[in-house]
């Protein structure tokens, strides 16, 4: 890893709220991810499980965490199990962690090899009640590849079918969707990473530059500064490439006269950043320009507003479209009769604004959150509102992070990030 060790307090208090949630006489397993293959002897670089980093800080993979709070033995309430490391495994893959490592890492004492977790198992499942299994409940999630916890879900529920067996993901999503103050620095630092991303990029944006010359300088300016890299696939995305929600090919030129949109995030030691940019290739907005961005600015801050403890999202979205209404019948996009015609389930402003407005974010870009649960302090949310016109080779969206607070507005995570037409101009012709 490249990021600095984190207080392993953190996750200490994590393991803490998740048993305090648990039923008497109940035991929690968490597995990590797999090293998914390629071909021949390829395979992706590994990508820890956020459960049991939440949980845990293990970042590794073939490991595997056990919350059994009632345990009659106390050194079994908390259990890691790692793989074996050897100097074979330090020479070919480096360095794993040890027992003492792992005690240093995630504050768990017991620590056992994997090659014995099947035989410490079966003690333990002697004596729980309940046990909760970890599977993918998010509401984006569409699963085609069977995970790690998916197998071992199966091997458990054949070989002890008479336990009581209850789901992790009830609790879990709660529980990370309110980050703790520590989460927020780590999250700020993915935010002043970006920042730094984004500030390389001003001064290298002119006509006639390639996009995937743009995400080159991010994933630079990204990794010297101890981020993995992208917190999710960047999209960057010239004229009318911006109008394509999910556009990721980033191949194409950036012409004099049109906007750009940045859609990037670094992260840091698994934690995500969103943000969302768009500047005129050429430095310069032109008037047109000028007038879509600041509609969508106005709406953006608008929205940051309404995020207080309380607020329910699905509520949250009505409110903003109603502001992209007003907004686009000033831009002349869409008229009052429009409005009075439009469909309920499809209202007038979709027609240039069609996602949502904001989603929880922290560990995963698109974080855990029960969405019909009011929101309350500590959670962080994206604000991403957008103006997409096919027809004038332009697609705006202006995106940040902000944390709700108990009282106020919530605070913006990315308020160092220019954003103001001004500012980018200013920034632009600094290069």
């Amino acid at each position: 890893m490249k990021y600095f060790p984190i207080d392993r307090q953190l996750f200490v208090k994590n393991r803490a709220k998740f048993s305090g949630k648990m039923k008497p006489n109940s035991m929690a397993i968490f597995n990590s991810n797999d090293i998914y293959p390629i071909s021949a002897d390829s395979t992706l670089p590994f990508a820890q499980h956020r459960d049991i980093f939440y949980l845990s800080g293990v970042d590794q993979e073939e490991s595997v965490l056990v919350i059994f709070p009632d345990c009659p033995k106390k050194e079994n309430r908390e259990i890691l199990f790692l793989k074996e490391t050897n100097d074979h495994i330090a020479v070919w893959e480096g360095e794993k962690l040890t027992k003492e490592k792992a005690f240093e890492t995630s504050g768990i004492k017991t620590v056992y090899w994997l090659q014995d977790m099947e035989k410490v198992l079966f003690e333990l499942m002697t004596q729980a009640e309940t046990v909760y299994i970890n599977t993918n409940e998010h509401y984006r999630a569409s699963i085609q590849t069977e995970t790690r916890d998916a197998r071992f879900i199966k091997w458990l529920q054949d070989k002890y079918p008479a336990h009581d067996y209850k789901r992790c993901q009830p609790i879990i999503q709660r529980l990370r969707a309110v980050k703790e103050p520590q989460e927020i620095e780590l999250i700020q630092k993915a935010c002043d990473i970006t920042e730094k991303g984004f500030k390389r990029a001003l001064g290298f944006i002119k006509p006639d530059v390639m996009e995937y010359e743009i995400e080159a300088e991010y994933i630079h300016e990204f990794k010297r500064n101890r981020s993995d890299g992208f917190a999710y696939t960047p999209i960057i995305g010239s004229g009318y490439n911006a109008c394509v929600l999910h556009y990721v090919e980033n191949n194409q030129i950036c012409k004099a006269g049109d906007m750009i949109l940045m859609d990037v995030g670094a992260e840091y030691a698994n934690y995500a950043s969103d943000m969302t940019r768009c500047v005129p290739v050429s430095g310069k907005f032109t008037e047109r320009q000028k007038q879509v961005y600041n509609a969508v600015l106005r709406v953006k801050n608008a929205a940051a507003k309404m995020l207080v403890p309380g607020t329910i999202w699905a509520d949250y979205h009505v409110e903003v479209g109603k502001l992209m209404t007003e907004e686009l019948i000033n831009l002349g996009l869409i008229s009052k009769e429009d409005v009075a015609k439009e469909d309920p389930d499809w209202p007038a402003y979709k027609k240039y604004f069609m996602h949502g407005t904001s989603h929880h974010m922290g560990l995963d870009t698109h974080d855990y959150g029960i969405l019909t649960e009011p929101m309350v302090a500590g959670m962080v949310f994206t604000v991403e509102p957008g103006i997409y016109i096919p027809s004038e080779n332009m697609g705006i969206r202006l995106e940040d992070d902000y944390v709700i607070q108990e009282k106020g507005e919530p605070i913006n995570l990315m308020k160092n990030i220019p954003v103001e037409v001004e500012d980018i101009e200013k920034w632009m012709a600094k290069s």
